[in-house]
């Protein structure tokens, strides 16, 4: 694209921006670069030469003007586009409910979500407030709507937003975020959505009131929480929406108020106190950590900003993983349910463990994808989906009624492992002694990820085409016994952009690679499985020094 072309195109978007201040930050844009400003061209270039991408995970990007940023023109074209698809698919007059949470211009953007599809023709409810996510994907399913959006970038930088879309109706997959090819045929009808300023608007959606909320909380209440209370928490919300919604759950469901981080507390879409909203980056859980500490807790526990996931801490042991947690709800789920017809998923990058705890059990097991679009899919007609997870700290856990939400929840979550906890602590032990039981029993599988963060995403795709051609004979002592290579499909699995090496020499071991599906990056995922003979911290002494190894050789493959 010429510079002429650029500066025409954002003349054109001027013309039709309906915001008042991404119009003020454009036209400014615009002067410099009309009067040879290099770096404004540059920026209009970032802004105007693509578009943000609709896909499974609906948008996400930084806030700012033009096609390839979060804002109000591209959220109204969005549910247009969303408005239309359902209209062509359903029939006029269907039913959204949109959430949002506190992030910058989240609820302007649900707003005008509510506005655009109104004014199609469809009735919309929207959440009474700044909501996490897991209540909008409940009140999907708990109404019958026909779809759900929900304003959020998650625990992206406070920079950024985003919009994601769930399937309604009646079936199983009620609430789900969307897969394939509802994907591209929404991209479609956004694409032949015309000028924003041509869209009729609506005025008469329905806000819902608390009892939206409290519906939610009765059904995660309701699971099988165990009848011991004696624990101890530490909380943190992470600047996010989940704060008040879990302390009203954990009272509901007889729990000791947590000490919560007074900071991290409310909701601000700055999260001034952390580097980077997500619990799983260094620094993030510190604040909470020394809540723990100074409160005596058993527990320290935190959301990130949409509550979808949470993280789990003992105080003098530290953060366990994703997997770990995965693990030990596994077990407390199948505990309290029962029937042949139960079925536990986990993800290509998530821990093995879970499919030993499933074959033990008696239970199906089953591998997705990543991202809860497809766990929450997993389970043949007539299984029931008690318990799924991923590394990345999202778990939906569910009883011998249902999973009260078809996708990951940082609150339901956080009922159960207290529940786990407070059983524990009866017997005198904590998460800790649970996981050593459990290396005994299955083997300790250790796992860490490594993330390649970059400006090209054609690196990315250099890379994975290098590996491809040229895998590696080993990574660290360990040596590659095999590949499976998810480009093509694997099974009943969909194609996806993943390799993954078996590993084979003193222990057992994988490495699983794949670009990220949200961010700029290339994630690696590298899991070690040692058997248990005598002394579990001496096992985990040396897996720990042979995966820092692994992690050591992956990061000079996919650097190379």
């Amino acid at each position: 694209m010429t510079d002429a072309e650029l500066l025409t195109r954002a003349r054109d978007w001027l013309d039709q921006d309906p915001d008042p201040d991404t119009r003020a930050e454009l036209a400014g844009l615009l002067a410099l670069a009309e009067d040879g400003g290099r770096a404004a061209l540059a920026d209009l270039s970032d802004r105007f030469a693509a578009s943000l991408e609709f896909g499974t995970a609906g948008l996400r990007g930084a806030l700012g003007a033009g096609p390839n940023r979060m804002n109000r023109a591209v959220v109204m074209r969005a549910a247009a586009g969303i408005g239309a698809w359902l209209g062509g698919r359903l029939g006029g007059g269907r039913h959204v409910v949109v959430g949002y949470d506190a992030r910058h211009r989240s609820a302007d953007f649900a707003a005008d979500s509510a506005a655009v599809l109104t004014g199609a023709g469809h009735r919309v409810s929207v959440l009474p407030g700044p909501l996490p996510t897991p209540v909008l994907a409940f009140a999907v399913r708990d109404l019958g709507a026909d779809a759900g959006i929900m304003v959020t970038a998650s625990h992206n930088p406070p920079q950024d937003n985003g919009y994601k879309v769930y399937v309604g109706g009646t079936g199983p997959d009620a609430g789900a975020q969307i897969v394939s090819p509802v994907d591209t045929e929404i991209a479609a009808a956004i694409d032949a959505v015309g000028p924003v300023g041509s869209l009729p608007l609506g005025e008469d959606w329905t806000v819902l009131g608390e009892e939206a909320v409290e519906r939610y909380l009765d059904a995660v209440t309701a699971l099988p929480l165990g009848t011991e209370r004696d624990l101890s928490t530490a909380y943190t919300a992470m600047h996010g929406v989940g704060g008040r919604v879990l302390l009203r759950a954990m009272e509901r469901a007889g729990f000791a108020r947590p000490a919560v981080v007074a900071a991290q507390f409310d909701p601000d879409p700055d999260f001034p106190t952390v580097e980077f909203p997500n619990p799983e980056e260094p620094g993030a859980m510190d604040m909470a950590a020394a809540e723990g500490e100074a409160a005596g807790a058993d527990l320290v526990i935190a959301n990130d900003p949409d509550a979808d996931r949470l993280a789990v801490a003992v105080p003098g042991h530290g953060l366990l993983t994703g997997n770990e947690v995965g693990g030990l709800l596994a077990e407390y789920v199948l505990d309290h349910t029962s029937g042949p017809d139960r079925v536990v998923a986990t993800s290509i990058v998530s821990s093995s463990l879970l499919g030993k705890i499933a074959a033990d059990r008696g239970v199906h097991y089953e591998e997705t994808l990543t991202g809860f679009k497809w766990l929450a899919r997993a389970g043949a007609p007539g299984q029931r989906r008690v318990f799924c997870f991923e590394e990345a700290l999202g778990y939906c856990v569910g009883g011998d009624g249902g999973r009260p939400v078809s996708d990951k929840d940082g609150i339901s979550a956080a009922l159960v492992v207290a529940a786990l906890a407070a059983g524990a602590r009866r017997e005198g032990l904590t998460l800790v002694d649970l996981l050593d039981a459990q290396a005994r029993r299955y083997g300790l599988h250790l796992s860490d990820q490594l993330s390649v963060r970059v400006d090209d995403l054609s690196v990315i795709a250099a890379a994975m085409r290098r590996l491809r051609a040229e895998p590696p004979a080993a990574f660290g002592p360990l040596k590659v016994a095999g590949v499976d290579d998810f480009a093509g499909g694997r099974g009943d699995l969909p194609p996806t952009d993943a390799l993954r090496f078996r590993l084979e020499g003193s222990v057992w071991g994988r490495v699983t690679l794949r670009p990220s599906g949200t961010e700029p990056k290339l994630k690696a995922y590298v899991e070690v499985v040692l058997d248990v003979d005598g002394d579990v911290a001496a096992t985990r002494a040396r897996g720990s020094e042979l995966l820092s190894e692994l992690m050591a050789s992956v990061a000079g493959a996919v650097s190379a």
